[in-house]
């Protein structure tokens, strides 16, 4: 009877902990923001699948046109490091490379380095370009748009390049000529050599923009003569 009476036991309720993740265990991604709202799919850290731990994924990123774009943008600095013989496939070294230079940037500035390299990303692809527009034998460049792809991947490489031959043959290592790239990006100054490189092509792709007016009088002037020499009056 006495147990009867007894209430029943209630099941002890476990308490499930959400981990936020953290790059390196360290850098968090909840705070960070975007300038530019063009390049908000591109650079990708908003999604879970794209808070990652450690950049290294192992996804297939090249097997579907712009499934590049799902991969986490750490990952894709590292996997830019990778360059030159030499260097291909050592990705346990490029993480190490970009873990100290994470380091670095926040003894240097504060802050938390993802928003650093976010900062130097929109600031280091230039938004304007040339290419070869040839009509009747006549092959001139014109300046075009560029995409908020390339822009990205443009920048990648460019900073990723600047710090390859700032350390090359230097004192220097490639942790910090790579802290100092991203920094200097950040801040758009002219050490930096992504953003030498962006102005030099953003400058003739203006020289380009301007001559395209002339350039288009010119053409429209050779093809009336053309048809008054094959229609005479």
């Amino acid at each position: 009877q006495r147990m009867a009476e007894a209430e029943p036991m209630e099941e002890p309720q476990f308490a499930q902990a959400v981990v936020e993740p953290k790059l390196f265990g360290k850098w968090s991604y909840s705070d960070l923001k975007m300038q530019d709202s063009t390049l908000e799919g591109y650079i990708t850290y908003k999604e879970s699948k794209t808070q990652v731990f450690v950049p290294h994924t192992a996804g297939r990123y090249q097997i579907r046109k712009f499934r590049k774009v799902t991969c986490p943008i750490v990952e894709r600095i590292v996997n830019s490091l990778m360059m030159h013989g030499r260097n291909s496939g050592k990705k346990q070294q490029a993480i190490k490379i970009v873990k100290q230079a994470f380091e670095i940037i926040h003894l240097m500035t504060g802050e938390n380095p993802l928003q650093i390299v976010i900062q130097a990303i929109e600031k280091s692809g230039a938004r304007e370009d040339s290419t070869r527009i040839g009509s009747g034998g006549v092959v001139k460049r014109q300046a075009v748009d560029v995409s908020p792809l390339r822009r990205v991947c443009q920048a990648i490489y460019y900073i990723c390049s600047g710090a390859r031959d700032n350390t090359f043959r230097k004192i220097k290592s490639i942790s910090e000529c790579l802290a100092d790239e991203f920094m200097n990006a950040a801040k758009e100054s002219v050490n930096s050599t992504a953003i030498r490189k962006k102005d030099e092509i953003e400058r003739i792709a203006k020289g380009n923009r301007q001559n395209a007016s002339s350039f288009a009088i010119v053409c429209s002037f050779c093809t009336h003569i053309t048809f008054l020499q094959l229609n005479p009056p």
